[in-house]
């Protein structure tokens, strides 16, 4: 019989971690850095998405080995996985799951707590900037590594004045699992 799998509060403590704050300002400095790099500000959210994908692709294979979570059953049993245990086992925090819609293929992940936006103000030049668009990265390139083709989007953002932080993850389409080889059989 395969272990049970582990309680979000188990993950964050079997995970090795750095100091919160020198993973906040290192990202903030990052983001500056893109700011300075490529001036323009839709330039840096997809350059923030895209290495949020390429985390994502990786950091699913480090989730899978050490949550002990079998293959979910549906998009809402992964939501659900998401918000409880990978936002826990990587962050610290838990998000809550939604707002879905009739077919059961989109919801909200709203995040109370954010530790990326700690010591974080957004100029005025920079209002445009979804500055958290690397955690949607993340979540797209994990759910494509685990056949779910899905499109993240901010809903709402603190930085911006809102309540709080909301990704809107809508499931495009289920990926067949492709194999490297055919048998010669």
């Amino acid at each position: 019989m395969p272990p049970a799998p582990k309680s979000g509060d188990a993950l964050f403590a079997s995970v090795d971690r750095v100091n919160a704050e020198l993973f906040t300002l290192t990202y903030g400095a990052m983001v500056r850095q893109l700011l300075t790099d490529l001036e323009e500000v839709e330039e840096v959210n997809k350059q923030l998405d895209q290495m949020g994908y390429n985390i994502g692709t990786r950091l699913v294979d480090e989730f899978l080995a050490k949550s002990n979570v079998s293959r979910c059953v549906d998009f809402k049993e992964t939501a659900d996985v998401i918000a409880k245990l990978g936002f826990k086992m990587f962050l610290g925090v838990t998000a809550t799951v939604t707002n879905w819609d009739a077919e059961g293929t989109s919801c909200s992940l709203v995040l109370e707590d954010n530790p990326l936006v700690d010591f974080v103000e957004l100029p005025d030049t920079c209002q445009g900037l979804q500055y958290c668009n690397l955690l949607s990265g993340v979540i797209r390139g994990a759910l494509e590594m685990v056949s779910m083709k899905t499109e993240v989007t901010w809903v709402r953002d603190m930085l911006r004045g809102d309540d709080a932080y909301e990704m809107r993850v809508k499931l495009i389409k289920h990926v067949p699992e492709e194999y490297p080889y055919k048998d010669d059989d």
